[in-house]
């Protein structure tokens, strides 16, 4: 939890915030279109905040700005599938009355049942991607790493709308939304930002662990997005877990690269740097636009 007069060392902070229970929303619509990294982080902050009011309203504003930053730069439509038409004996759908036109016809002439091979279905497609985000808690979870966080999860959530994980590791892993999991991505945000740095860090476990939420996917493309400095102190050898991903990313700060881009070279992912939180798309860009 985090007190009043911590927060009030941002010089931004009581401008937003006045008064206790208060969050004065010009002032933040200000600041988030000035600075939307400094409004990501200062929002991070004020969500595990002693004043129990003042982090539920950082919390709403919060998630609004996670959102609209993830959703910045283009996004190829792979990811999110598309409709096609089947035999009715194999998937679920609508029936397509243009495709199933003649056995039904034939059907009714020979007043005899329709034949479900005979008829068409109009289904979504798995989406062609499924993602796993692996972020990194082990160290200190500062209100920027926190945003940059939320942003990747809202970037995934954006780009494979049902087909995506997140999981928050240090010595254990813990899955804050899983493959199969229908959670809204606010809700994985919210989540997100209440997480605090902890332990030892398990790299090796926390691959594994994004490789069985995978496997739990249909997609032909499965692919492991991880945030961190690829810094292990504890586990087993990462490097063989990491080489049987199907499809390794690897986003580190940008700050401390060298073991994540020594890593990255070993396992041949590819790898993105972030300074900022309004960097994820970019780096989202980079590292799955290939």
């Amino acid at each position: 939890m985090t007190p009043r007069p911590q927060l009030a060392r941002d010089p931004k902070f009581e401008e937003i915030s006045p008064d206790v229970g208060e969050l004065d929303d010009d002032a933040f619509a200000d600041l988030a279109a000035n600075d939307p990294d400094h409004a990501l982080s200062l929002l991070a902050q004020m969500r595990s905040a002693t004043d129990r009011t003042l982090a539920m309203l950082a919390a709403r504003l919060a998630g609004r700005l996670v959102l609209d930053v993830a959703k910045t730069g283009p996004v190829r439509a792979r990811g999110v599938g598309s409709m096609v038409s089947s035999p009715a004996d194999r998937v679920e759908g609508d029936i397509d009355i243009d495709a199933s036109i003649d056995a039904l016809l034939h059907a009714r002439a020979a007043g005899e049942a329709v034949d479900a091979a005979d008829l068409r279905v109009r289904h979504w497609t798995q989406p062609a991607t499924a993602l796993c985000l692996v972020i990194d808690r082990s160290g200190s979870m500062s209100g920027k790493r926190l945003a940059t966080a939320a942003v990747a999860a809202a970037a995934c959530a954006h780009r494979a709308p049902s087909d995506w994980s997140v999981l928050a590791f240090a010595d254990r892993v813990i899955a804050v939304k899983s493959q199969d999991d229908s959670r809204s991505s606010l809700g994985v945000v919210d989540d997100l930002l209440r997480l605090r740095g902890r332990g030892t860090t398990d790299l090796a476990g926390a691959l594994a662990a994004s490789a069985r939420q995978l496997d739990r996917s249909r997609a032909k493309r499965r692919v492991t997005i991880l945030m961190s400095d690829c810094r292990p102190t504890t586990g087993a050898d990462a490097l063989p877990v990491a080489r049987r991903l199907d499809e390794l990313c690897i986003i580190a700060p940008a700050d401390d690269t060298d073991d994540a881009s020594m890593f990255a070279k070993q396992v041949g992912a590819t790898l993105a740097m972030v300074e900022e939180p309004s960097d994820i798309p970019a780096a989202f860009l980079r590292v799955l636009e290939r």
